[in-house]
């Protein structure tokens, strides 16, 4: 708590200085419904929409929304999407998923940070203890269902994340953030400033301390971690180019019972985009993001070239263009131990790939969406990805939309190139029989408003699955990864957002998910289909969020989640408060409760389980 000690005499040493509470204008209790729907977002159509416009199952979690819910992670945030689920394992790690297939290891979701893919090819998914982003710089955080791969490629399939960071001119001056409980403490700051020549800048760091959690035994799990970021970004003049420069440096002490997994890496991206007066747009993106994790039975280390060329083209009164192309290239080596290896150690992976989408108004009311992406991966060579959108504007509150694509995730490192143990004999060996999982999706939606304070958003979902990854005798006395299990997942998602006051907003949503998967024929599967995820067939989040005065915030979030089947996880809810008192002009003192109700609980894993506990946390924001 020594953390929130000074905290709390810096705060007693601060003058008043720009008001902090009116640039918070933008709170979502302060907004009405028709500045909600009006939300902008760009990683449905590669291009700014608004939300209400789009033929997507689509949810925004907005800066406000971050800043009231009193989270310190990324994964964290994540948990008010209604359209996601996710279960924290360990101090550290996450199961992040959306459409079933929840694993640690998952697989089938795209998270992006300002567009820049941050998944590893190791495994075709995400190390969340690496993405402690500095959660007062983002802007929003897309969260798109269903597939995406038309425009976002191959492993894009259950959905895609986008994190987005705010532009640099709204980051001006300093800000501290120091909290601390008895599970964690994070200390962050930020400071932003002008060029002569109109452009803006800011630079960051932040330090996170959690502690270890504890298992059903009561033993320490031995998962404490300390991990730093700094980062800075550079967005030149406002005008017709528009340029950007960023990047991130990172590294972390992760525990891990006896042992450790260290994590480091950086990033470097830049972004120029120009828009011509009839509205076309051209945008080059690059960037360089190098990695590393060394782990107790392998070190592994990334680097990663990215380059992406959009354009967006009006052609002709009826058809808006947005087509491009781009090219990826991965050197991902592995310093492997005995008791699992990489064969080959080194590897290079390469990607390229074209894709184009045409947005056709067939009339006022009615608009089609075709496009198609072609890519070229070194596994399985060329991939096609189509994707066939129709939305229709039933009225002025009302639209309904309407999907068939065709999604895809491509061989990682794991599928072909994994062998355990890591001399013979193998119990596990790879090989080059494991090929693209593919999926064909139909959706069919709705969003709009029903009273003048009452909007809704619903989705029906069917995923008909082929050559999900199986484990099968390979005929050499060992086991290989194969495409052998088959079948369906069907759901529906939805979300409601009422304002009883101008000062009192609530929210609810959740996801009941079917699942129906079985081995193919005549195949053997050793591994079973529960290895593919362990899914809730339901889950559900409700949020309040209320003003009393100008001071002081009140909101409460109410987490449930259906029973795990295998290994079984109980079903649990959670109820999270917030109290927010806005001491001065420029700052804010919060506390949050997180599982208020339950003195512990379990959210993934088997038997001797972590159970999270009761965890208070105060946290002392301050702007400059």
């Amino acid at each position: 708590m020594r953390t929130v000690a000074f905290g709390l005499l810096l705060m007693a040493a601060i003058t008043p200085c720009r008001d902090a509470r009116g640039q918070q204008l933008a709170a979502l209790a302060d907004l009405s419904l028709e500045q909600l729907s009006g939300i902008v977002v760009t990683s449905a159509s590669r291009r700014e929409q608004r939300v209400a416009e789009s033929p997507s199952s689509i949810y925004v979690i907005t800066s406000e929304d971050i800043r009231r819910s009193g989270v310190r992670t990324l994964p964290e945030a994540l948990r008010l999407a209604p359209n996601l689920q996710v279960a924290r394992a360990d101090a550290n790690q996450y199961a992040v998923t959306a459409r079933g297939f929840g694993n640690v290891l998952a697989n089938k979701l795209l998270v992006m940070v300002d567009g820049r893919t941050v998944y590893s090819p190791l495994f075709s998914g995400v190390f969340w203890e690496a993405r402690d982003i500095m959660l007062e710089d983002i802007d929003r955080i897309e969260v798109l269902d269903g597939p995406q791969t038309t425009l976002w490629g191959t492993n894009a399939v259950n959905g895609v994340i986008n994190v987005i960071t705010k532009p640099a001119s709204a980051t001006q001056g300093a800000l501290v953030a120091l909290g601390g409980g008895n599970t964690d403490a994070v200390v962050a700051t930020r400071f932003g400033g002008a060029t002569a020549e109109g452009g803006h800048w800011r630079a960051y760091a932040k330090l996170n301390d959690v502690r270890d959690t504890t298992l059903a035994s009561r033993a320490s799990n031995g998962d404490e971690s300390t991990r730093f970021r700094l980062g800075f970004r550079y967005d030149g003049p406002p005008g017709q180019d528009r340029f950007t420069i960023q990047g991130d440096a990172y590294g972390g002490d992760v525990q891990q019972g006896s042992g450790s997994r260290d994590i480091a890496g950086g990033n470097v991206l830049a972004r120029w985009q120009r828009t011509l007066d009839n509205g076309d747009a051209i945008t080059v993106q690059a960037y360089y993001d190098h990695t590393e994790f060394d782990q107790q039975a392998f070190r592994d280390r990334l680097d990663t070239f990215d380059v992406d060329v959009q354009g967006r083209i009006h052609a002709g009164p009826r058809h808006l263009l947005v087509v491009g192309g781009g090219y990826r290239h991965q050197r991902d080596r592995v310093d492997n131990d005995a008791p699992q290896a990489f064969f080959p150690q080194n590897a290079t992976l390469d990607i390229l790939y074209g894709f184009v989408q045409d947005e056709f108004s067939v009339s006022q009311d009615v608009l089609l969406v075709g496009g198609l992406k072609v890519e070229h991966n070194d596994y399985t060579g060329v991939e096609y990805l189509p994707n066939v959108r129709l939305r229709w504007q039933a009225s002025d509150d009302h639209m309904v939309w309407g999907a068939v694509s065709r999604s895809v995730r491509t061989p990682s490192r794991v599928d072909r190139d994994l062998f355990i143990p890591g001399r013979p004999p193998f119990v596990l060996a790879g090989g080059d029989a494991f090929r693209s999982e593919v999926a064909t999706v139909f959706e069919l939606g709705a969003r709009g408003r029903l009273l003048p304070r009452f909007t809704y958003s619903v989705t029906a979902f069917h995923h008909a699955h082929q050559r999900l990854r199986s484990l099968e005798a390979n005929g050499l006395g060992s086991l290989s990864f194969r495409n052998g299990i088959e079948g369906d997942t069907s759901g529906i998602e939805a979300w409601v957002t009422y304002l009883p006051t101008d000062r009192w907003r609530l929210s609810a949503g959740g996801v009941h998910v079917a699942q129906d998967l079985h081995p193919r024929p005549g195949v053997v599967d050793a591994g079973g289909v529960a290895a593919l995820g362990n899914d809730p067939k339901h889950s559900f989040v409700a949020r309040s969020t209320l003003d009393l005065g100008d001071r002081h915030e009140l909101d409460v979030i109410v987490r449930h989640v259906g029973r795990r089947p295998s290994p079984e996880v109980p079903r649990y809810t959670a109820v999270d408060v917030r109290w927010g008192w806005h001491v001065m002009r420029n700052v804010e003192l919060s506390l949050t409760i997180e599982n208020l109700t339950e003195r512990r609980h379990a959210e993934w894993g088997g038997s001797n389980r972590v159970e999270f506990e009761r965890a208070v946390f105060l946290k002392l924001l301050v702007k400059l």
